[in-house]
């Protein structure tokens, strides 16, 4: 299944996409695409219905994050080695953790704010891990039975705040609209294989990222089985898994966004965002 929430921001519904590409009002089944409708037991009562009966939904409405009452937005930083061989920082040797405030959640093609001041607003396509059965502790083994499914996820960034204002990436990673999700969550079976799905950004047209889940240095599985030992993982979390090289920073010499540019970006499968960005 593709999950999506549609509607002006703050009224989104739940909605569902249907194999021709066209949103199904799910109101009648479920309040929103968040907590509980996120369990097993949640996507299998949605995936017993039949799209067809649900009513189409007319026009184009905006498109907005695809999962709400987001509890957690967990970031993998450094997470394929030759992003890390860029930013000029060695390969952890354990998974980097980070987080986004809730407040930077956006919709996959509302406008990025470039904060006042910035000079340094950078891009970051990554693979959204989003849970689904909550749990600590976790079985590496039994990790992946625990995704409620997977989403595009750009980790905007600013890169004065985050590592030249009191060393905590959190600072520069949390603007609002610096956390666009979605355009759909795509369940596990028909996602494909996570650890290896292609990944890309353009800005303007130009192809800025280009790269593959299957060069993380931490997979899917490894990564909530490590978060999972020193917090509990709820329906809804979402973890943003990292991303390839191409960023903004690490080009020579570095570039980095300004007011009136769009960027295009998706992954394998999980569909695409286009986000203009505009003056905080």
């Amino acid at each position: 299944m593709k999950l999506l929430r549609y509607g002006p921001k703050g009224q989104e519904k739940p909605g569902l996409l249907d194999d021709q590409g066209r949103i199904r009002d799910l109101s009648a089944h479920v309040p929103d695409i968040a907590g509980a409708v996120l369990t097993p037991d949640g996507l299998a009562r949605l995936a017993a219905l039949n799209p067809d009966d649900l009513p189409l939904v007319a026009g184009t409405p905006r498109i907005g994050p695809c999962v709400g009452q987001v509890g957690k937005f967990i970031c993998i930083g450094l997470n394929y080695a030759d992003h890390a061989a860029e930013a000029g920082m060695a390969v952890p040797s354990e998974p980097i953790v980070f987080s986004k405030w809730t407040s930077a959640i956006s919709g996959p093609d509302d406008d990025v704010e470039i904060p006042r001041g910035s000079t340094k607003t950078d891009w970051e396509v990554e693979l959204g891990v989003i849970i689904g059965k909550p749990g600590k502790y976790i079985d590496p083994a039994k990790a992946l039975s625990h995704v409620a499914g997977y989403c595009v996820v750009n980790d905007i960034s600013e890169r004065d705040w985050q590592t030249a204002r009191g060393g905590t990436w959190d600072k520069g990673k949390g603007f609002d609209s610096f956390g666009p999700i979605g355009p759909w969550l795509v369940t596990p079976d028909e996602a494909g294989d996570p650890g290896n799905l292609r990944l890309w950004l353009e800005v303007d047209g130009i192809r800025r990222q280009d790269g593959s889940t299957a060069t993380m240095v931490f997979g899917v599985a490894q990564i909530i089985a490590y978060l999972s030992q020193f917090l509990s993982l709820q329906p809804g979390d979402v973890i943003a898994t990292g991303t390839p090289p191409g960023v903004g920073m690490g080009q020579k010499p570095p570039v980095f966004l300004q007011p009136g540019q769009v960027m295009r970006l998706g992954i394998e499968g999980l569909g695409q965002q286009t986000a203009r960005t505009v003056a905080g």
